[in-house]
């Protein structure tokens, strides 16, 4: 990658543009294997799922080198405004942590995003001092307003959480990439290393992936083709694709050519 390509979110820096979450794996010591493989740096935990009370039983955070990882706790399995701010709190005193990916979902079935439970628990928590990456669904209008309100990152989904279609409405994400000034990192329903090289391409500062990796038939595997994604779609991003034609053009044209030389 370019030297001093970091994506900056708030007071922390990253060279991965690859953040992974730690759910859906056969076991703790596949998931750390599959970690490795992505070359991230930064690993979401949801809240929720992890234990933070007994510290006699296993957890996957024994299998996180957070000497190495950043750890990003996530209100994943929250429905409110008032449980996501909740969970966030218990996660900053929990592991000292004062950034949050905010996702407040509107029903347990299709997993989306709720709007305005989650513009109500971004404004909460910025007042508080979180540095917060908002979940949204991939609507411009909603993802400029959460900008405004003060999110250090908005994260579009790509489709349905763990629903592997990829990016079903790329318009709607070029148009949040393009007007926002703020990182845009794609979230959920990457199904595989070519939807995420798509958003990197459209100019996503970033992706963020649990199942793609988690439920593929080799998740190590499919970790570093997705870390080879992205790097692929940021360079591709920033060499600048050539303009779409109707008509095609020689690769070698006639005029202004060098004409060859005879001895």
């Amino acid at each position: 990658m370019p030297e001093n390509d970091a994506l900056k979110l708030g007071p922390y820096a990253f060279t991965s543009r690859l953040f992974v979450g730690t759910g859906k794996y056969e076991t703790f010591p596949l998931m750390r294997e599959a970690l490795e493989a992505s070359g991230c740096q930064v690993v979401t935990v949801a809240v929720r799922r992890i234990n933070l009370a007994d510290k006699s039983k296993e957890s996957l955070l024994d299998y996180i080198d957070r000497t190495r990882y950043t750890l990003l706790p996530n209100t994943a399995g929250c429905f409110s405004a008032e449980d996501a701010v909740r969970t966030a709190r218990l996660a900053r005193e929990a592991l000292g942590l004062d950034w949050v990916k905010l996702e407040v979902l509107s029903d347990p079935e299709t997993l989306l995003p709720e709007p305005r439970e989650t513009l109500d628990a971004l404004k909460v928590l910025v007042k508080e001092g979180f540095c917060v990456l908002a979940y949204t669904s991939d609507d411009p209008v909603m993802a400029k307003r959460l900008e405004e309100a003060g999110a250090a990152s908005v994260m579009p989904l790509g489709s349905p959480i763990g629903s592997g279609q990829g990016i079903l409405n790329p318009q709607n994400i070029r148009l949040i990439i393009e007007r926002a000034k703020v990182p845009i990192i794609v979230d959920a329903g990457v199904g595989t290393a070519s939807d995420t090289a798509v958003a990197m391409e459209f100019g996503a500062d970033g992706v963020l992936l649990n199942t793609g990796v988690a439920k593929a038939r080799d998740p190590v595997m499919m970790a570093r083709a997705m870390r080879l994604a992205v790097e692929a779609g940021r360079l591709a991003y920033l060499a600048g694709r050539i303009p779409r034609r109707v008509f095609g053009a020689p690769s070698s044209p006639a005029a202004g050519t060098i004409a060859p030389t005879t001895k």
